[in-house]
C-alpha cells in the first residue's frame, strides 16, 4: 500500500467559504464514496479558448466501473492530509487531484484543523479517457462535504469542481449529459440503459494535453486519416490520434464499431463484448448508470 502524509501549516480561507461546525461530532468521522468512470458517446472540439483549453461539445455517460474513496477525519492541532491506496501507478502526494481537491475544500470552508486520511481504491485505469482522476477529485469534494455536514452548497461544489478540471462537474452529477465549454457546462439528457464493454492497450496511456495538441496540429494541416475524414469519427480526438498508434489501429480494425473515449487510450463498444487480446486490458458487461458520485455503506 502506497502512503504519504502532508502537513499544512497556514491555511488561508476563502471569503466565499461555507460555515463548518466545530464540535465533537467531527471526531473520527468516516465515509465511503463511489466514483464512477465516464465515457464520451460523442466528442466534438468546437474551438480553442483564450485560456489555452479547448471548447467541446460532448455527450458524456457514467458507467458501472468505480473507484472508491474511504475518507477518515479526526480533529487535530493542525491540518494534515494523508493519501494512500492500492495502485502503484498514481502519486500519493500534492500532485494527485485528490490532494488538490482536499486542499481546495479546506481553503473554501471554515474548518477547524483536522487530520484527513483518504484511501483510494483504484479500479479505473489511468490516462485512459475514463475520468479516473477527475471522478476521484470530485468524490473527495463530495465526501468531505458529507463528513463536515454540508458547509458548501451544490453550486459551490460545482464551482470548486470547475477550478480543478474539465470533467469533474460531470462526474459529480453523472447520468447522461450534454457537456459544453471545457466540459463544465451541463445539460441533462434522457437516460438510456446500455451494455458497455471496454478495451485499453495495457502499455499505452495518452494525456489530454497530447490529444488536444495533436488535434490542433492535424486540424491546421488538413490531415486525412487512413480511417476516414474527421466527420466519420464520433470523437474528434480519436481522429487526431489513431494514425499515430498501432495499438489503437488494432482495436479499430478488429472492432470497427468501437469508439475511443475522451483522449484515449480506452475504446468502448455498445451491446457487444471484446474477446481476450494479448497486452490489452478488457472489461466486459458493464452498463450505463443514472448517477454520479455518491455515498455508499462502509
Amino acid at each position: 500500500m502506497q502512503k504519504n502524509i502532508y502537513e499544512i501549516p497556514n491555511v488561508k480561507h476563502s471569503a466565499i467559504a461555507g460555515q463548518a461546525r466545530n464540535d465533537a461530532n467531527f471526531i473520527n468521522n468516516s465515509v465511503k464514496i463511489q466514483c464512477p468512470a465516464k465515457i464520451n458517446l460523442t466528442l466534438k472540439v468546437t474551438g480553442k479558448r483564450e485560456d489555452g483549453f479547448h471548447n467541446i461539445k460532448s455527450i458524456m455517460q457514467t458507467i458501472s466501473l468505480y473507484d472508491y474513496l474511504i475518507i477518515n477525519t479526526e480533529m487535530s492541532e493542525k491540518f494534515e492530509i494523508t493519501l494512500s491506496g492500492n495502485s502503484k501507478e498514481i502519486p500519493y502526494n500534492e500532485k494527485n487531484l485528490v490532494y488538490k481537491a482536499a486542499m481546495l475544500f479546506i481553503e473554501h470552508t471554515n474548518l477547524p484543523p483536522h487530520k484527513i486520511e483518504i484511501y483510494i481504491d483504484k479500479n479505473i485505469p489511468i490516462a485512459a479517457g475514463l475520468a479516473g482522476g477527475s471522478t476521484d477529485a470530485a468524490g473527495t469534494l463530495y465526501g468531505l462535504n458529507e463528513i463536515f455536514e454540508f458547509p458548501l452548497s451544490k453550486k459551490e461544489l460545482h464551482t470548486l469542481c470547475a477550478k480543478l478540471g474539465s470533467d469533474l462537474n460531470f462526474c459529480l452529477e453523472g447520468g447522461r449529459q450534454m457537456t459544453k465549454g471545457r466540459g463544465e457546462i451541463l445539460e441533462k439528457l434522457p437516460f438510456e440503459k446500455m451494455k458497455i464493454s471496454l478495451i485499453k492497450p495495457k502499455n499505452l496511456g495518452i494525456s489530454a494535453k497530447e490529444a488536444y495538441t495533436k488535434f490542433s496540429e492535424k486540424k491546421s494541416s488538413h490531415f486525412s486519416s487512413k480511417f476516414g475524414s474527421r466527420d466519420n469519427f464520433k470523437n474528434d480526438l480519436e481522429w487526431a490520434l489513431i494514425d499515430d498508434y498501432k495499438e489503437l489501429q488494432t482495436i479499430k480494425n478488429i472492432y470497427p464499431d468501437s469508439i475511443m473515449s475522451g483522449s484515449g487510450s480506452t475504446y468502448f463498444i455498445i451491446d457487444n463484448i471484446f474477446t481476450p487480446l494479448e497486452n490489452y486490458w478488457i472489461k466486459n458487461d458493464l452498463e450505463t448508470i443514472e448517477e454520479g458520485i455518491k455515498k455508499v455503506p462502509l
